[in-house]
């Protein structure tokens, strides 16, 4: 069965007992725990934690996961990656224990006619939290398996938490026993608490019940915690694997060998010439290449781009190393152009998006490999450099922080570094490596456990939200409401008034103001009671249904239940909705100048300004974006309309709009916006003008880069727009009166003077070099006599590296040939010091060395330097230690030791 199959029986077979099928989400989710959705409950979370009631009473989905914290172990078991597929069914407060195991074990044991998956009854061992009296009467009631058969766990296995406070409930397992070919016999009946390791192959978890009836306090980790009391409502959470599902029925000993990963191992077999099961280390490698071609395909189809930070760190990081593994396979070519479109048949059945916006995500992923193959090359010459210094200090071990840098900086894997080191004769000290890699883990898990804070800091939002309800958001109706005041807060706490001058934050039932999302900075405006008035700086969504206004005391002092007056400023909404309109233009401009794959990344937008990050991956020409401008110009010529409506997500991408990265939308209804018919459809729950004119203009000040792969385009609309050309035509008007010219001829002009400039900056340059030289045979003349060597030495103020160096072998030129002599030449040009030693051949055969007299004066200087016996040159810190450093040269000479 593949598993195209198994996803439309699981589907079938939940949507046949009255649940919503739900399309699955994006990846990205904007939590401050997760950098991607982790598990098939992350998109009802809400619902979940009573922020938002749930459109249907029970529903089902499909979704897609990426779970990354230890990446590095990929391959190394059959059950684990990094992408996967969740299928899972939901009851929010219909269904509960007994609904949840029936539907899951009818649905595991249902013959493959009857539109079930077949597995053997006598292969499947339910498991039960060790506490929970209640699933194991009903398991036995349900299934009829006899007491053995259902194994008790602890609370570190078979109870779940998101680790915060909030729900939590025990849950069951399925297992299944894949026989004594993946480990060894055991009475699970008697293995409790805790599932032994070396059994988890064998009886493998193919799904989880989580029965969600408990609210959890004093959360001190996922398995150490105070239960409350019991939730208002019980709620049902369900995931199944989909890969491991499908290497059961599919009888493939691990989830790499499936349908829709195993021909990407395949390819690669053909690609280098290795087999699979022949050498473990190399399987290894197969199956890394396998997951993370897959995911990082679905990365940057959900719009992840490779970077240095967060999601687009994960991102280049499992990139790097799909193309690293295949190298080490021994295919030194472009790897990714041959495997992702194996990956896109296979993933591309279900999800359509991947064949239509197929021109981006390769070319995404394909830019990113050229860069890391361009960082091969630059980390081996590094890593060349570090192993020839290794080896002339007489060492056999690379040091571990050159390694790590090699790693961190450059991004060179470290069991490459470890393949060149031994092809070099070295070793490589790993437990350096490790411990600084330890120390790197250490920060980011801090990093993570200070965004852990997200729901806790949350706690006074959802406590208004649970007394009051959602706040009434009116912004697309009125700029003004009449509204009563539900609370006030200050510090995250709630507070009964805030004084003059204060600055807190207010939640009212019904509001005008737009809170800040989807790129569009929140309004500005007032909000009056009897007797004072409030400016309002900030407007957000804290949890999902509560709009939090932050604002400042003007005068009087707020009182606890006011009426008041919110009052949206009629010009900063016009100059957003100028601004937010404008960006949906620039992106169609774009997208008609570049092609469809010049997609948006992400936007932000404020009165009279915008700007937009879209994926390309090379700089635009002056031309490209004039053409860019001018086709928006047009567009707010021709006067387009500008509409929206609300239809379901998979409507709406049926219906031609673009869901845009990053971003996250309702599983019920989402809003469409459109400007002139299908030439723009965009999701988007932004502020809008009502004819495309209404924008004013759209003024393009930049385009730049912001990261592999990715561009950026600034604009000023409305009055800035204006505003901006008006004062580019005083600055060309003031040049032309300045230059004696016309506009027209402004740029001509220009380019004669700076000509004339650069041509005079030669000439000084010129005089200024045969001034210096002109010096060296005086310098040449007055060399001193130190123990039998001619010392011409000499600080020159203000003179750089090439000057010195240029200085330093004229002078030596000059010196007697017959004497041992040395041009000591110390500059001091941009506060740095350089020195250059040159010695004639008189003096090298007498011993003298030119890189032992550099490294005197360069340890004077603060810096290093080296060369060899004839000529040497250093730098170093401290400019103002020159004559120090020339003074330690000649004692060193006058003391009759010309050599180290």
């Amino acid at each position: 069965m593949d598993s195209a199959d198994i996803r439309r029986r699981f589907v079938a077979h939940f949507e046949a007992a009255g649940h919503t099928a739900v399309p699955s989400a994006s990846l990205l989710v904007p939590d401050p725990n997760l950098l991607f959705v982790n598990a098939g409950m992350v998109p009802f979370k809400p619902y979940f934690l009573g922020q938002e009631t749930p459109p249907w009473p029970r529903a089902t989905s499909v979704q897609k996961c990426v779970r990354t914290p230890d990446i590095e172990d990929v391959g190394k078991t059959t059950r684990h990656g990094t992408f996967f597929e969740m299928c899972g069914n939901f009851s929010f407060g219909d269904y509960f224990k007994e609904g949840a195991i029936e539907l899951a074990w009818d649905l595991v044991t249902k013959p493959l006619a009857d539109g079930g998956w077949g597995l053997e009854e006598s292969r499947l061992h339910p498991s039960v939290y060790e506490d929970d009296a209640e699933a194991v009467e009903l398991w036995r009631k349900v299934t009829g398996l006899p007491d053995h058969r259902i194994v008790r766990l602890g609370r570190k296995e078979n109870y779940w938490s998101m680790g915060v406070p909030g729900p939590g409930g025990p849950c069951s397992e399925i297992l299944y026993d894949r026989g004594p070919a993946y480990g060894p016999d055991a009475d699970l009946s008697t293995i409790g608490p805790d599932m032994p390791t070396e059994l988890e192959d064998r009886f493998l978890e193919i799904w989880n019940l989580v029965f969600m009836q408990d609210e959890l306090s004093a959360v001190r980790s996922k398995s150490d915690f105070d239960i409350a009391g019991s939730l208002p409502q019980r709620n049902i959470d369900t995931g199944m694997g989909l890969e491991r599902v499908a290497l059961l029925l599919q009888d493939k000993p691990n989830m790499y060998e499936t349908d829709v990963v195993f021909p990407v191992i395949q390819r690669v077999e053909e690609l280098t010439g290795r087999r699979y099961g022949a050498d473990p280390a190399d399987d290894v490698r197969f199956r890394v290449v396998a997951d993370h071609v897959r995911s990082s395909m679905m990365l940057i189809g959900d719009g992840v781009t490779p970077g240095n930070e967060s999601r687009g760190y994960v991102l280049r990081r499992l990139l790097r190393r799909a193309v690293r593994s295949v190298r080490l396979l021994g295919f030194e070519d472009r790897a990714l152009p041959e495997l992702f479109p194996v990956s896109r048949d296979k993933m591309g059945e279900t999800y359509g998006e991947l064949l239509t916006d197929w021109d981006r995500i390769s070319t995404v992923a394909y830019a990113e490999e050229d860069a890391f193959r361009q960082t091969l090359r630059t980390g081996t010459t590094i890593f060349d450099t570090a192993a020839t210094r290794v080896k002339d200090s007489g060492g056999s071990t690379l040091p571990g922080d050159q390694a790590f840098a090699l790693h961190d900086t450059y991004g060179f894997p470290i069991d490459l570094t470890l393949e060149m080191a031994s092809e070099a004769g070295l070793e490589v000290d790993e437990a350096g490596f490790r411990s600084l890699m330890a120390e790197q883990r250490e920060r980011a898990k801090a990093d993570a456990r200070s965004r852990k804070g997200g729901h806790a800091d949350t706690g006074a939002y959802r406590d208004v939200l649970g007394e009051h309800g959602p706040t009434e958001w009116l912004a697309y109706e009125t700029l003004e409401t009449e509204s009563r005041l539900q609370a006030v807060l200050s510090g995250g706490r709630r507070v009964t008034s805030l004084a003059a001058g204060e600055v807190g934050e207010v939640v009212l039932d019904r509001t005008p103001f737009y809170a800040e999302s989807g790129g569009q900075a929140a309004d500005a405006g007032t909000i009056d009671f009897a007797g004072g008035t409030l400016e309002v700086l900030d407007v957000q969504r804290p949890v999902k249904g509560l709009v939090v206004h932050q604002v400042r005391v003007v005068d009087g002092e707020l009182p606890p239940g006011a009426v008041l007056h919110a009052r949206v400023d009629p010009e900063w909404r016009t100059g957003a909705r100028q601004a937010h309109s404008g960006t949906h233009v620039v992106h169609a401009a774009l997208r008609e100048v570049l092609g469809p794959q010049a997609l948006q990344s992400g936007s932000y937008n404020r009165p009279g300004y915008l700007r937009l990050d879209f994926g390309w991956t090379g700089g635009l020409s002056p031309a490209q974006v004039h053409d860019v401008e001018e086709v928006a110009n047009r567009a707010l010529r021709a006067d387009l309309p500008v509409g929206w409506q609300y239809m379901t997500l998979p409507e709406a991408r049926e219906w031609g709009a673009l869901a845009l990265f990053g971003e996250t939308y309702d599983v019920g209804q989402v809003r469409v916006v459109e400007i002139g018919g299908p030439w723009s459809r965009e999701l988007c729950g932004g502020t809008h003008v009502d004819h495309s004119s209404q924008i004013g203009t759209i003024v393009v000040t930049g385009e730049s880069s912001v990261g592999s792969g990715n561009r950026r385009i600034e604009a000023f609309t409305g009055v800035e727009g204006f505003a901006y050309l008006a004062r580019e035509r005083d600055v060309v008007g003031e040049l032309s009166t300045l230059l004696k010219t016309r506009p027209d001829d402004l740029v001509g002009r220009v380019s004669d003077l700076v000509e004339r400039l650069r041509h005079a900056e030669k000439e000084i340059e010129k005089a200024r070099v045969a001034q210096l030289l002109a010096s060296a045979g005086d310098l040449a003349a007055a060399a001193e006599d130190l123990d039998g060597v001619a010392l011409a030495g000499q600080v020159v103020a203000g003179a750089g590296g090439g000057d010195v160096r240029t200085l330093a072998l004229d002078v030596r030129a000059r010196l007697a040939p017959e004497r041992p002599g040395a041009a000591v030449v110390i500059g001091t040009g941009g506060g740095k010091p350089s020195v250059v030693v040159a010695v004639n051949d008189a003096g090298r055969a007498a011993g003298l060395s030119a890189n032992t007299l550099v490294r005197v004066a360069t340890q004077v200087l603060g810096g290093k330097g080296g060369g060899k016996d004839d000529v040497a040159q250093g730098g170093g810190a401290d400019a103002s230690k020159a004559d120090e450093a020339l003074r330690a040269v000649r004692d060193h000479l006058a003391q009759g030791r010309p050599t180290a």
